[in-house]
């Protein structure tokens, strides 16, 4: 006999997270698409719903918690919440848990590749060969071997980028405003002095009142001639016309993107129509391998919060950590 009911914000998850949830008794409610505030609240509103698995970023805005009744917890399937009202889940009393470095080792390998890609120019070599175009011995590409990549953000998605960068002959710089130790690759503290010196910038850090429109028009002006941005993180984390100014003017020698203001992205967006761009549908953390961790920490978190257990440490980002003292 099932004892609660989850409802999972996508039309999948991984059978092993359902296994879990199914052995503790819960019985899964997948929900179709349009999700958005008025879905959300109609359906939570109903009061039989304790657990929420969010795939995607769905808006759990202070509406919808509000009209949430029976609600426990929020489990992120992932680590980014920036979708949730937190004040408004902790006033409520819901949990909010995330899977926090599951998919790290998805998301560097995936920024990397991107670093790699716009170095070597791939995506223009590829567009011009199939064109007809044979660059042959006129070819001259730029190394990524030697270049400096800077980690703005340096959790456990930054810490394994920075890894995989330096093994690959790049020198890191780390920016902190604390100069934290950063297992030993060189710190900046000030912004200005930290964009000034790389060639390349990887985004790893939340979005956050504190880091939306972080590099902007100014930021990127102080970048070198050239140099590359590439986003794995959040697309709000850059305004997003200065970037395409700056792509456009040629000031920037290109950029790798996985996320954007407006998801899916419009068919609008002038990022669309730029040949200096390599686009991805976020999905930097969408692996096999990644998929399976972060679903299955998201279903023991659930099993856990609905269980009255304590959640691991760093596994609650909002609300009562349950069974906690």
């Amino acid at each position: 006999m099932h004892r609660h009911t989850v409802l999972v914000t996508a039309q999948h998850l991984v059978p092993e997270a359902q296994q879990i949830l199914h052995d503790a008794g819960a019985s899964l409610e997948f929900m179709a698409e349009p999700i958005v505030e008025t879905t959300l609240a109609a359906r939570l509103e109903k009061g039989d719903v304790q657990a929420v698995i969010l795939r995607g970023s769905k808006p759990f805005t202070a509406g919808v918690i509000s009209a949430a009744r029976g609600l426990k917890i929020i489990a992120k399937n992932g680590a980014g919440v920036d979708s949730v009202d937190l004040a408004e889940a902790a006033r409520c009393g819901v949990t909010v848990a995330v899977a926090p470095g599951a998919n790290a080792d998805a998301v560097a390998e995936h920024a990397v590749a991107l670093m790699l890609a716009l170095v070597r120019n791939l995506h223009g070599l590829d567009r011009k060969l199939r064109l007809g175009g044979w660059e042959g011995t006129s070819w001259l590409g730029r190394d990524f071997r030697g270049s400096v990549v800077g980690i703005l953000g340096y959790g456990s998605i930054g810490r394994s980028t920075a890894r995989l960068a330096s093994a690959l002959g790049a020198t890191v710089v780390v920016l902190s405003a604390t100069r934290r130790d950063a297992d030993g690759f060189d710190v900046e503290t000030d912004l200005d002095s930290f964009l000034q010196r790389i060639d390349i910038l990887s985004l790893h850090c939340p979005l956050t009142e504190k880091t939306r429109g972080l590099i902007g028009q100014q930021q990127l002006a102080r970048m070198k001639p050239g140099a590359f941005v590439i986003n794995t993180a959040r697309g709000g984390i850059i305004d997003q016309a200065a970037l395409v100014e700056a792509l456009r003017s040629g000031h920037l020698g290109g950029a790798g993107l996985d996320t954007f203001d407006v998801e899916p992205i419009d068919a609008g967006n002038p990022l669309l129509g730029l040949e200096n761009v390599i686009l991805t549908p976020h999905v930097a953390g969408v692996t096999r391998n990644a998929a399976l961790r972060v679903a299955t920490m998201t279903a023991q978190n659930v099993v856990r919060g609905l269980a009255g257990q304590v959640l691991p440490p760093g596994h609650v980002v909002a609300g009562p950590n349950p069974g906690a003292a």
